[in-house]
């Protein structure tokens, strides 16, 4: 192993130092060869790291609940770690910080660590890095991770198959199209929140979501995910959503389902690293020519593209 990544390195990382945590996740960001070697290193410490996801429309207040969320975890003597995932910058390939700057009084707090990353073209809002920076903060000792996700439309499947609960922020203005909003965004949720609830239209939107969710098959056992009203930047309805999230995990553990969520959970991700080692081996040097010289005869209609991935694929397995 290289010799940065220390048994030092790896205690000061268990003990929550700030430096080192945030040098394991450059590592894991920038897909540095030491990134494998830390996460093989903390395999033991994961598990423990309940995961929140909060998604929804820009402009709901995403960022201002997890501010204040993060407030009341930190008054409970809980440690909050969070990942504030943006969309990829497509002149840097960096992470757009928005008004993730407000976060920074709470992040300056000795039980709370802020990371912004990019969601690198990921089209469920959740890149693979951003997966493994989370077992970095579960190794660092954080009791809460929260992701805030973009929002901006594209499928949101991967926080449901990342966090233990998902919450859906939406605001009042969305009452007239919820109806209209995507299934698989009103699937997520665990749980529901309209933000800035002061404004008109906030009873109509819990109408309109209560009205989809009496219409989901459900018995007597099923999990209902509730809908809460807060005002944010008020500090108004997070004590709810603190609670919220707490019967939610306790809703997990007692019918069985929280240690069967985080085993498909993996089998999901362990799928997807196997698919990239698979893809990573595949696709380089002779085969990456073999496919450009070939374009010409998929335009022109002489080789199917299917033929032309087969013929990739046989020529690895020659080798």
């Amino acid at each position: 192993m290289d010799k940065i990544i220390t048994s030092e390195f790896i205690e000061k990382l268990k003990s929550s130092d700030k430096r080192t945590v945030a040098r394991a996740i450059t590592y894991v960001e920038s897909n540095d060869e030491l990134s494998e070697e830390i996460l093989k290193e903390i395999h033991s410490c994961l598990g423990k790291a309940y995961k929140i996801g909060i998604t929804g429309p820009p402009g709901a207040g995403k960022s201002t609940i997890t501010d204040q969320l993060t407030k009341a975890l930190l008054e409970t003597g809980k440690k909050v770690a969070i990942i504030a995932v943006d969309p990829t910058s497509p002149f840097t390939g960096g992470a757009l910080l928005g008004d993730r700057v407000r976060m920074s009084d709470i992040g300056m707090q000795k039980g709370v660590f802020i990371r912004s990353m990019a969601t690198r073209g990921s089209l469920g809002g959740l890149s693979k890095k951003t997966i493994d920076a989370s077992d970095i903060l579960d190794a660092a000792g954080y009791d809460y991770i929260i992701f805030e996700t973009v929002g901006v439309g594209q499928s949101e499947l991967d926080i449901a198959q990342t966090a233990d609960t998902t919450i859906v922020v939406i605001v009042p203005e969305s009452g007239d199209s919820v109806q209209a909003m995507k299934a698989g965004l009103m699937e997520i949720a665990d749980f529901f929140v309209v933000n800035k609830s002061d404004r008109p239209g906030s009873e109509q939107a819990v109408v309109a979501l209560q009205s989809i969710l009496m219409m989901r098959p459900h018995d007597e056992k099923s999990w209902m995910p509730a809908i809460i009203k807060t005002v944010a930047t008020e500090n108004t309805g997070i004590k709810e959503i603190v609670d919220e999230v707490q019967r939610h995990k306790k809703y997990l553990v007692d019918s069985n389902l929280f240690l069967a969520k985080r085993e498909e959970q993996l089998n999901v991700r362990i799928k997807d690293i196997i698919e990239q080692k698979l893809f990573d081996m595949i696709w380089k040097g002779d085969r990456i020519n073999l496919v450009k010289a070939s374009l010409h005869k998929v335009l022109n209609g002489e080789l199917s593209i299917y033929k032309l991935a087969d013929d990739v694929v046989k020529d690895f397995n020659k080798k």
